[in-house]
């Protein structure tokens, strides 16, 4: 479970992006719904352990991140939350390296980690872009395969900015199962997203913000307010 406890933000140019939120996530796939600017992606790279809060405490799996002066120990646990960004960040080079990356740094021997990208490649029939560069990737194509990349280190918490931005039906569709065969491998997921169909389809926990604010943490319920 990752917890925010009196958690606040606020960036250089003096936005206060979070104000005070208290939030428990420990379901299978929870939805953070709300207008722009609500909150929604400073909220996921606070809980990504990208962004350092000026006031509260993050708390994964019963452990104060940010208080541990351990670094293996910090380092540990940020192996185990993978956030992925909205617009693809993609590295130099071909899709196939691009994948492997995270389990080369991980230790994982690149004959190994070769073929557990391949065979997940396979699985979702993308093997057809192993050895395309990703520069020439389409929109679509660049999202899914950074969500790919995630997904190979099999993290205990994935973290996915508007997943379904830049993608066609067929890909949204690919997206939807990648989501659900990750949670029966064992991960959290979390999604910020203005995708209430998605959150529909997936999450069984909806959190809605607004103003930098929880306003609201339920069931699928909470989906007919916004209607």
């Amino acid at each position: 479970m990752i917890e925010l406890r009196d958690v606040s933000f606020k960036y250089p140019t003096g936005v206060l992006a979070l104000n005070d939120v208290n939030l428990r996530l420990g379901s299978s796939v929870t939805a953070v719904l709300g207008p722009n600017a609500a909150g929604k992606t400073t909220l996921l790279k606070v809980l990504g352990l990208i962004y350092k809060p000026f006031k509260g405490d993050v708390i994964v799996n019963g452990i104060n991140f940010w208080e541990l002066r351990n670094e293996d120990e910090r380092l540990r646990i940020k192996r185990e939350v993978v956030y992925v960004h909205e617009k693809p960040l993609l590295m130099k080079g071909n899709v196939i390296n691009n994948l492997m990356y995270g389990l080369l740094i991980r230790g994982i021997p690149k004959d190994k980690a070769f073929t557990k990208v391949m065979e997940f490649l396979k699985r979702l029939e993308l093997d057809y872009l192993a050895f395309k560069k990703s520069k020439e990737l389409s929109a679509g194509e660049a999202q899914l395969i950074s969500i790919v990349r995630a997904m190979v280190l099999n993290p205990k918490y994935l973290l996915l900015d508007e997943p379904t931005a830049n993608l066609d039906a067929r890909k949204r569709r690919l997206m939807i199962n990648l989501i659900k065969d990750q949670v029966l491998k064992g991960s959290k997921v979390i999604i910020a997203t203005h995708d209430n169909l998605l959150a529909e389809r997936l999450a069984d926990n909806i959190v809605l913000m607004e103003g930098g604010r929880v306003v609201e943490v339920g069931g699928k319920e909470i989906l007919s307010k916004l209607i």
